[in-house]
């Protein structure tokens, strides 16, 4: 292993401290709209572990999912739910940064971490509005049936979701999740000439159980395989076909 990525590796993540609502309604409300900037400048662990060139920041990621839900041809799915919750599920990063699995933070702590900054955002700083309360509920929605669950109860007995696991939004949106890790994945192979992020790829489309975006995949590894191929065939060959 190399200097930085053993430095990578056992590196302490420190969080900053949570914010101390005012008693304002409109300055906390301001001082939240100050925090949805670190999604934008945030870069994604894991582009950055594998030293990608000007990676991709959370908000990206999410804008993205955001547009490919957009896109579905499923009509039994609520579309505009599906776009909201794909523009906060991971909304929490935004306090808690994005925890990488090398981090080895056990997955409990991690779920508490990004529940406590929910909460903070939600009650401390949006004073528990509905707006704040529709934002939870949809990041709730969003994520795996977990122990999360049991941080909320006291909120979303209630909820409908919460008691029986996850909506097919919820479903589908975590596909998308795992198609745009993919699809960016791709994308650093095609631009940058990396060999490096097979593992991208492994940790995410063999698990899509969406039919939709199950294509969309089979799309992008069909493109990445004759990519793959074109690189390698001798000069003059590529896309020829043996008759």
């Amino acid at each position: 292993m190399s200097t930085d990525a053993a430095s990578a590796s056992t590196a302490k993540r420190t969080f900053p401290p949570p914010y101390a609502s005012t008693g304002d309604a409109i300055a906390d409300r301001l001082a939240f709209f100050h925090i949805l900037e670190r999604l934008k400048t945030q870069k994604r662990t894991g582009w950055v572990d594998h030293k990608v060139p000007g990676p991709e920041s959370i908000s990206d990621h999410m804008y993205r999912m955001a547009i490919l839900a957009m896109c579905t041809s499923d009509q039994d799915l609520d579309i505009s739910k599906c776009v909201m919750m794909a523009l906060v599920h991971d909304l929490a990063e935004a306090q808690v940064g994005d925890i990488a699995p090398r981090e080895r933070i056990p997955k409990t702590e991690k779920r508490r971490l990004e529940a406590d900054a929910m909460r903070n955002f939600v009650h401390d700083m949006l004073h528990n509005s509905p707006a704040a309360q529709r934002m939870h509920a949809l990041w709730k929605a969003s994520r795996l049936p977990s122990l999360i669950a049991l941080v909320f109860i006291e909120y979303y007995a209630n909820n409908k979701e919460y008691e029986e696991g996850e909506s097919k939004e919820a479903k589908f949106v975590k596909d998308l999740d795992r198609f745009e890790m993919a699809c960016q994945a791709s994308e650093y192979e095609r631009n940058h000439g990396m060999r490096t992020l097979q593992s991208f790829f492994d940790s995410s489309l063999p698990f899509i159980r969406h039919p939709e975006v199950q294509e969309w995949g089979q799309a992008l590894a069909d493109e990445r395989q004759k990519a793959t191929l074109d690189c390698t065939a001798p000069p003059g060959t590529s896309g020829i076909t043996s008759l």
